[in-house]
């Protein structure tokens, strides 16, 4: 992998992440990586714990998530293939534990745009459409993206073995957009947060709304 590609994961990283952890509570974000060999076997996994912790993956605000991601980067192999659906589908089974209403899961993925198993993605996605979730994909580097705006599935719904998507559930953004010639500075972190945003409002209401889910009354003041 590139300096180039490491610094933007970073980057990405660190400027999607800061936006979108306002609308977390607690600040403590479960995180983890695909695609590498994991010590001591050096067994491939496609879902592993920056922070090395199994049983506590959460780390303490964007500044953890990035401290586990440079601390990961020191002990594990980068190796392929890239797989998406073993994260989305595990995201998914916590999701599918608060179907109330009371929370809303976001799963952030930053990626180079190489996917590997399209198919179970596919069918990752429209499962998970039926849950309060929504995946954020977030492309870096210069690699081409027409799979993941496959995913995104403004155009068209993303679909699995004829079965449809409840509804559309992932937003992606291609974080080179937004960043100047050199690769190192965010032109308009206005314009990315509007836009990596974009979909998720509409997306927690239509979950809402097929389930019949109100909003709680305001509390007195």
């Amino acid at each position: 992998m590139s300096p180039y590609q490491l610094s933007s994961y970073a980057m990405a990283l660190k400027a999607v992440g800061e936006i979108i952890q306002d609308y977390d509570s607690d600040k403590l974000f479960p995180a983890y990586g695909f695609g590498a060999k994991i010590p001591p076997d050096g067994k491939v996994s496609h879902q592993f714990p920056l922070n090395n912790n199994p049983d506590n993956p959460n780390c303490e605000g964007i500044e953890g998530v990035l401290e586990s991601y440079f601390q990961s980067l020191r002990t594990v192999q980068l190796y392929g293939p890239t797989n998406f659906a073993p994260v989305i589908n595990q995201v998914a089974c916590l999701a599918a534990q608060v179907t109330d209403g009371s929370q809303y899961y976001v799963l952030l993925i930053i990626t180079d745009g190489v996917i590997s198993d399209m198919l179970q993605t596919k069918e990752a996605i429209v499962s998970a459409s039926s849950l309060p979730m929504s995946v954020i994909i977030v492309g870096v580097g210069p690699a081409e993206f027409g799979a993941m705006e496959e995913l995104d599935g403004d155009e068209v719904r993303v679909s699995s073995r004829g079965r449809y998507a409840e509804r559309d559930i992932v937003q992606f953004v291609p974080f080179r957009d937004y960043v100047d010639h050199s690769g190192n500075h965010i032109l308009s972190m206005a314009r990315l947060a509007k836009d990596v945003l974009a979909e998720i409002p509409e997306q927690l209401l239509s979950y809402m709304k097929t389930r019949d889910i109100k909003p709680l009354s305001a509390r007195p003041q």
